[in-house]
């Protein structure tokens, strides 16, 4: 939803050294010039075509959007979100669930898609109202959905995660099971756009909920991120299998943009999963920090200089960079900017890659700005059963977590995972 890593350069250049850097543009029938409101404007057309609110909505609430003013972006999605939420709430009360649960879905996912530029707002502080608004949204959808879903909190470490189980129907049948770990910043609805709705849709449950530093933990009860996801999938999977609507000999993961990174971590120390995707593959998470960093800076936190990181930082951002950082810190466990990148840089599976017992699918989409070549090197570190997906532009697949690419990406991915299913 906030989007705290994915333009970390932004913090040390122009726009010029935003994400779209490099990337030739001839052809590709960009929505808006600044590469990042382009690349979040695929992502909510691709979760409409999968069946998360409409095309013709989406089009028309970009239509209202001045390109890169973060105020414009997020009037536009509230008012589309609010609009949607009275059609809901209308249809609620007409007893017309499943138009209540398509109009609040989307006003869930436009309401949590207004705050993905909150870090260039002047007033953040409707972060927290808004995304209340957003699960408010999220809430009702469950209560409407007749028993189909249902809510499954995990405790872990003293706090409970807020999670929800995702059933074709509510039967209470045993059933295999798709475990989701989310990004660094996407919205819990939003992931049935990325997959949850097709593995319901194929008889599967779909497990999905907020971890540290996700989501309502962060926002809500200022859980910051750890490297260490095992600490959190052992947890859910415990709660998964002690419940009779879960089948535990057939139990899978997915793993989404900064979960590519979670996941595979995780199957270093977890086995129970039949099989995993990492979308795309996550090798190091701190790459991209510090590939932003000038020389004497990544020099001195090399050498855990942090006095002398610290000033060299401050030395380097204007107040407006140094804001920015601040609230892109915030899932992340540090006093200062020395700790802050002594921390992310503990987010990499290369000490424990070589434990992974479980068959991994890694995709590896053309022009994947955030993890550039990571996918193919996780690939290449995997010990055991593996395969490597890619996805192009040729595909209307290409870039990050493949935003307009999403239905052959569940298709792709849901066939794997079953073929790991099935007897031998």
């Amino acid at each position: 939803m906030v989007s705290f890593g994915h333009s970390v350069h932004h913090l040390w250049g122009d726009r010029g050294d935003d994400v779209g850097a490099g990337i030739e543009r001839t052809g590709r029938g960009w929505l808006f010039e600044d590469a990042d409101f382009d690349y979040e404007s695929r992502i909510v057309l691709g979760a409409a075509a999968c069946g998360t609110g409409d095309v013709g909505i989406v089009l028309a609430t970009l239509d209202r959007i001045a390109d890169g003013d973060a105020q414009s972006w997020f009037d536009a999605w509230v008012r589309t979100a609010t609009v949607l939420t009275e059609r809901g709430d209308a249809a609620l009360k007409a007893g017309r669930t499943a138009t209540a649960r398509w109009a609040l879905l989307a006003a869930a996912e436009y309401y949590g898609k207004a705050l993905v530029f909150i870090d260039g707002m002047a007033d953040r502080s409707v972060l927290l109202p808004t995304f209340r608004e957003h699960r408010a949204c999220w809430e009702k959808v469950v209560d409407a959905s007749e028993g189909c879903y249902v809510r499954v909190p995990v405790p872990c470490e003293g706090q409970s995660m807020p999670g929800y189980l995702l059933r074709p129907d509510a039967s209470g049948a045993s059933r295999p099971t798709l475990v989701f770990t989310n990004g660094s910043d996407g919205s819990l609805p939003g992931l049935l756009g990325y997959g949850a709705g097709e593995a319901v849709a194929r008889g599967w449950n779909a497990y999905v909920f907020d971890g540290p530093g996700q989501q309502s933990m962060l926002f809500e009860h200022g859980v910051p991120f750890r490297h260490d996801w095992e600490a959190v999938l052992t947890p859910v999977l415990d709660t998964l299998v002690a419940r009779p609507d879960v089948d535990e000999r057939a139990l899978t993961g997915y793993g989404i943009s900064q979960g590519g990174y979670w996941i595979t971590r995780a199957l270093a120390f977890e086995h129970r999963l039949r099989a995993a995707v990492a979308d795309p593959g996550v090798v190091d998470v701190s790459a991209p920090w510090t590939a932003a960093l000038p020389a004497q800076a990544l020099s001195l936190l090399r050498d855990g200089r942090g006095d002398e990181f610290n000033a060299v930082m401050s030395a380097h951002a204007d107040p407006a960079q140094a804001r920015t950082l601040a609230f892109r810190a915030k899932p992340y466990r540090a006093r200062d900017l020395f700790e802050l990148f002594t921390e992310v840089r503990r987010f990499q599976v290369r000490d424990v890659v070589n434990d992974i017992v479980t068959p991994v699918l890694v995709l590896d989409p053309a022009d994947e700005q955030f993890f550039p070549g990571q996918s193919r090197e996780l690939y290449d570190l995997l010990p055991g059963d593996k395969a490597i997906a890619p996805f192009t532009q040729d595909q209307g697949a290409n870039f990050h977590c493949q935003p307009t690419g999403r239905r052959l990406t569940h298709t792709l991915m849901l066939d794997y995972l079953a073929d790991r299913l099935a007897p031998p």
